[in-house]
């Protein structure tokens, strides 16, 4: 399906910010399971510098320098994207095969996936995690059934609740909470498999949703959201990244659905939050950020999930 994507992020600074750089993760990315038409992003006030380049997870990074001072900084970011339709390979390996692999032993074939096994800051190996994960991946368990037992679990035993959690909250203190929003879930799925020896990354991106019935759909109501994926060896290769989105239970290749857009990969939040920098000036600042995520061409046999209002579809800013 076609989707087009109006991510407006605003900040007002007091008093005026004289210099500042910024990084931002705005570009959906552009592979062999989704194309991306086009993509436009306007920065106000006009910036002195900006470029685009290629981080090493293969994910498009904006650099931007602003050099006049400014109270306020707009960041538009309008996208079209062609996703996928969505299935789910067949994978038999063991759980146990696939963490061996993942053992260092001398003159074995570099593996890329390797670099999802440690520990990252905002998804770190721990044993709360472990125990929490140890009931889905039982003796022989195939790894595809035992993710998927874990992503399951998490949607049951955990409370979506905006406002919860902030950015910088600690994985295991939502893992003991049982409450958060997507970037948490994300964050204690990942952190479960690396604690169990196998390789998951940070996804972030959107999800088309739906107002609810009877209701008209606000621009800039959406949100920006964040699921995970884990790595199956025995899978072709290009197809060998599974998602999870614990946050909505949904799960598949290339990605949980195709109301999902993928914007990029990492190893944690912290690798591709959509905008960070550094800036002179600005003592305070208040952030306002809108997202419309809306069907350009959509086939009659797809239906929209529908909206957090309806407790089917969460995501999170």
């Amino acid at each position: 399906m076609k989707l087009q994507i109006t991510h407006e992020t605003v900040y007002d600074y007091l008093p005026a910010v004289e210099t500042a750089q910024h990084m931002a993760y705005l570009t959906p990315l552009h592979n062999a399971s989704q194309t991306l038409v086009s993509h436009r992003l306007q920065v106000i006030p006009k910036p002195a510098q900006i470029s685009s380049t290629q981080d090493v997870f293969g994910n498009t990074r904006s650099f931007f320098s602003l050099q006049v001072p400014h109270h306020q900084l707009q960041v538009l970011a309008t996208s079209q994207v062609i996703t996928q339709a969505v299935r789910m390979p067949g994978s038999d390996i063991a759980w146990e095969t696939v963490r061996e692999r993942f053992r260092y032993q001398a003159s074995v074939t570099f593996d890329a996936a390797n670099e999802f096994v440690f520990a990252s800051p905002m998804a770190p190996r721990h044993g709360e995690f472990a125990a929490y994960a140890r009931p889905s991946f039982t003796a022989g368990a195939s790894l595809l059934v035992a993710a998927l037992d874990l992503m399951h679990r998490i949607y049951r035993d955990f409370s979506y609740e905006s406002q919860s959690t902030q950015v910088s909250t600690p994985a295991l203190e939502a893992l003991a909470q049982r409450k958060g929003v997507c970037q948490d879930f994300a964050h204690i799925l990942i952190a479960c498999l690396r604690s169990m020896g196998l390789s998951a990354r940070y996804v972030s991106g959107y999800l088309l949703t739906q107002p609810s019935p009877g209701t008209v759909k606000l621009r800039g109501s959406d949100a920006s959201h964040a699921w995970a994926s884990v790595y199956l060896p025995d899978l072709p290769e290009g197809e060998q990244w599974i998602d999870l989105d614990p946050t909505n239970d949904r799960a598949g290749w290339p990605s949980p659905g195709e109301d999902y857009v993928t914007l990029a990969v990492g190893r944690d939040f912290s690798d591709v939050s959509p905008i960070r920098g550094v800036i002179h000036g600005g003592a305070s600042h208040t952030l306002k950020v809108g997202v419309t995520v809306e069907p350009m061409a959509e086939p009659s046999s797809f239906r929209p999930a529908q909206s957090q209002s309806q407790n089917q579809t969460r995501s999170s800013s």
